[in-house]
């Protein structure tokens, strides 16, 4: 299993998966490195992903260095965490309107 604390924010996605495609937009659009693991080409991957989710298979799950995981989140709860985290600005946040207030 990939662990987070060292490697940084790690995106369990698909292909075909529109979600997974915005959030990673998302990451790319401000530049925050993550490492993305594709669970169909990883069993070992999936099997952690599942772990996070209760034993479900929902993506993307986002999971970060703090521990906390992020479950098919909106762009705007995504951009919160990455500001928490501070992978984000706070003006940049508030330039796209991704604050947790609006």
């Amino acid at each position: 299993m990939i662990d987070a604390r060292e490697s940084g924010i790690i995106v369990y996605w698909r292909p075909l998966c529109a979600d997974c495609n915005r959030s990673k937009a998302v990451l790319d659009g401000y530049g925050v490195i993550y490492s993305a693991v594709n669970i169909l080409e990883d069993r070992t991957a999936q099997v952690a992903m599942m772990e996070v989710n209760g034993g479900v298979e929902s993506v993307p799950t986002i999971v970060f260095p703090d521990g906390s995981v992020l479950i098919e989140p909106s762009d705007k709860a995504l951009g919160a965490k990455l500001q928490e985290l501070e992978f984000m600005s706070a003006a940049a946040s508030d330039f796209i309107g991704l604050t947790p207030d609006s």
